[in-house]
């Protein structure tokens, strides 16, 4: 699996964005099985949008057989992504369950434009042969951990002043 760290989400503000390298390292830390990679493709494409990096990825790889993993967040919001229809196009889609986003995300406008060709989670072993469009939706253990609250975290450890080191109390000598 490659995990891709956004350079930055267009969707979202720069202020309070932990920096790129930050957080590539943080990925990299995180990903604890030999079989993720994370990768800065982005950084080193020049890509912004994840149509384009798509593009890339198969212009590059053309016999890989890519499937886009998301979680239920980015499908609810999916829709005000650049050219999303043609994502959907080009790999198959596999989108995890994230708290509280899975109604918003299966009630959502791409879920709907593409319902048709949504799988049932017990052909997911079939969906990286599957043609273009294809998605499935899986209910898992839900996490409660999220960039935006990993982000508030990190300004408020910074936001708490800083204490001066105390000196070290003077011992007296001891008189042996």
């Amino acid at each position: 699996m490659w995990w891709l760290v956004a350079l930055q989400n267009p969707l979202k503000p720069k202020a309070g964005m932990v920096p790129y390298a930050e957080r590539l390292d943080a990925a990299r830390a995180m990903a604890r099985h030999p079989n993720i990679r994370v990768l800065d493709i982005e950084a080193r494409t020049g890509t912004f949008y994840t149509i384009d990096t798509l593009r890339v990825l198969k212009q590059c790889f053309p016999r890989v057989q890519f499937v886009w993993l998301m979680g239920a967040d980015n499908l609810a919001q999916m829709s005000r992504w650049r050219r999303w229809t043609k994502i959907f196009g080009l790999v198959p889609i596999a989108i995890f369950d994230r708290a509280p986003y899975s109604f918003d995300a299966l009630a959502g406008k791409a879920a709907h434009a593409f319902q048709r060709f949504q799988l049932r989670t017990k052909d997911a072993h079939h969906l990286v042969e599957q043609k273009a469009p294809a998605w499935i939706f899986f209910h898992t253990r839900l996490h409660p951990g999220s960039a935006t609250k990993i982000r508030a975290r990190r300004a408020q450890i910074r936001a708490q002043p800083v204490s001066e080191p105390q000196p070290e109390a003077r011992r007296k000598p001891s008189s042996a």
